[in-house]
């Protein structure tokens, strides 16, 4: 797998633990105090993340970190 193919899939899983939990994409980055456009980046698989901004997502989302490494 390369870094832009782990980026997209993380992303992807991402989407959907958000969507699950029924937030919109401006809610979650207000939750962990990013630009939404920073937000939309991660979604997209356009950017690589820290394990810290990680590990703030799942948390956000109420998830192991597990489930978003989970593809």
């Amino acid at each position: 797998m390369t870094k832009q193919e782990l980026q997209i899939k993380l992303g992807a899983n991402i989407v959907k633990y958000r969507l699950e939990k029924g937030l919109k994409q401006y809610e979650l980055a207000d939750k962990l105090e990013i630009e939404d456009s920073a937000l939309r980046r991660i979604e997209k698989g356009r950017t690589n993340i820290s394990i810290w901004l990680l590990h703030r997502i799942a948390e956000k989302l109420e998830l192991p970190i597990t489930n978003l490494l989970n593809f």
